[in-house]
C-alpha cells in the first residue's frame, strides 16, 4: 500500500467513524465502557492438572483484574486426592486474585458436600463452592450462566483413555467421570425449554465427528475406548443452535468450525459471537494496521482532520 492510497483510506475510515449511527458520543462511550468493563473480561484455558506457574504468570503478565473471570475447561486438578494435598493447590490457586470458574474434568473428582462444598447462585446459574476458597468456582453439568449478556452451557465430563493403566498402577481414576444419565437428561431438559439455543458451551470433550484423531496416543486401542460421551455430544450439536464451543482434553490448541480446542494457550470470550463478523472485525483492524503503518507518523495529514 502506497502512501496516497492510505492518506485516502485513512480519511474514509474517519469520515464512517463520525457518521456513525447518530447516537450521541457519550452514550457510544458508555456502552463500550460496559462492554469492557473488568467484570465483563473471560479468559479462557485448558487443562491444568494441578499446574498453576501459567496461569499465575499469564495473570500477573496481563494484569488481570480481581473481577476479572478465568474460565479452565477442565481437569483443573483441585479435586484428585479429595483431602489435605488438595487443598495445597487450592490456595496456590486462591492467592491469585481473579474468579476461576471451572469445569469437570475425567481426572478429577465431583465437587459436593462430602467434600466441603456448598451450592451458590453464579451468573444466573448454580456453582459448588468451598466457603475457604471463595473465588474457585466449580460449574454444575447443565447449568446455563450469563457471561457478558451470553448464555453459555456447561458440559463437563469425559472417558479417561488411561483408566487400565492407571487401574493397573493402582492410580486414582474415577467411576462418575462421564455424565450420567441423569446429567444427560438434564442438559437435554434445559436445552428443549430453550428451544436448543444458546451462545456457547463449555465443555471438557468433543462432538464426535470433531475428536481430533490426529492426538490419539498410538498405544490405545481405540476399540476399547468408550466414546458414548462424544457420541451424545454429537447428538446435542446436530440439534443445537450456538456460535461457539470450547473445550479441553486433548492437550492441544485448534480451531474447526465453531470448535476450539485449548490446552496451554489463552482466549478472551470475544465481544462477537459470530465468527464471520470476528473475521470481518480481524480484517479490518488488520486493514488499519496497514495503513497506520504507511502512513507513519500522519504529520501531513494532520491539519486535514
Amino acid at each position: 500500500m502506497d502512501k496516497e492510497q492510505a492518506k485516502k483510506e485513512f480519511m474514509a475510515m474517519l469520515d464512517e467513524a463520525k457518521e456513525g449511527t447518530g447516537r450521541p458520543s457519550e452514550e457510544v462511550f458508555a456502552e463500550l465502557e460496559e462492554k469492557f468493563s473488568a467484570k465483563n473480561v473471560f479468559y479462557i484455558t485448558g487443562d491444568t492438572h494441578g499446574e498453576f506457574e501459567r496461569i499465575k504468570n499469564f495473570c500477573q503478565q496481563h494484569e488481570v483484574e480481581p473481577e476479572n473471570t478465568f474460565i479452565i475447561l477442565g481437569d483443573v486438578g483441585l479435586n484428585y486426592f479429595g483431602g489435605g494435598t488438595d487443598r495445597k493447590g487450592k490456595k496456590k490457586l486462591s492467592k491469585i486474585p481473579v474468579t476461576f470458574f471451572c469445569i469437570h474434568g475425567n481426572h478429577e473428582l465431583r465437587p459436593s458436600k462430602a467434600l466441603g462444598y456448598e451450592i451458590q447462585e453464579y451468573r444466573g446459574g448454580k456453582v459448588w463452592v468451598e466457603p475457604a476458597y471463595p473465588n474457585i468456582l466449580f460449574a454444575i453439568d447443565g447449568e446455563i450462566y450469563d457471561f457478558m449478556g451470553y448464555s453459555c452451557l456447561v458440559i463437563g465430563g469425559a472417558y479417561s483413555v488411561d483408566k487400565y493403566y492407571r487401574l493397573a498402577r493402582g492410580y486414582r481414576w474415577f467411576p462418575d467421570e462421564q455424565p450420567s444419565e441423569e446429567i444427560k437428561r438434564k442438559v437435554e431438559s434445559v436445552l428443549a425449554a430453550r428451544d436448543w439455543k444458546v451462545d456457547v458451551v463449555f465443555a471438557h470433550t468433543c462432538p464426535l465427528r470433531y475428536e481430533p484423531v490426529e492426538v490419539f496416543l498410538p498405544m490405545i486401542d481405540q476399540s476399547t475406548v468408550d466414546k458414548s460421551t462424544e457420541i451424545w455430544l454429537e447428538e446435542i450439536e446436530q440439534k443445537l443452535t450456538y456460535e461457539r464451543w470450547y473445550c479441553g482434553h486433548y492437550h492441544l490448541a485448534k480451531k474447526i468450525d465453531k470448535i476450539q480446542f485449548m490446552f496451554e494457550d489463552y482466549d478472551i470470550l470475544p465481544q462477537t459471537l459470530n465468527m464471520q463478523e470476528e473475521a470481518e472485525l480481524i480484517r479490518r483492524m488488520e486493514r488499519q494496521a496497514e495503513i497506520v503503518q504507511a502512513l507513519g507518523l500522519l504529520d501531513d495529514i494532520e491539519g486535514e482532520i
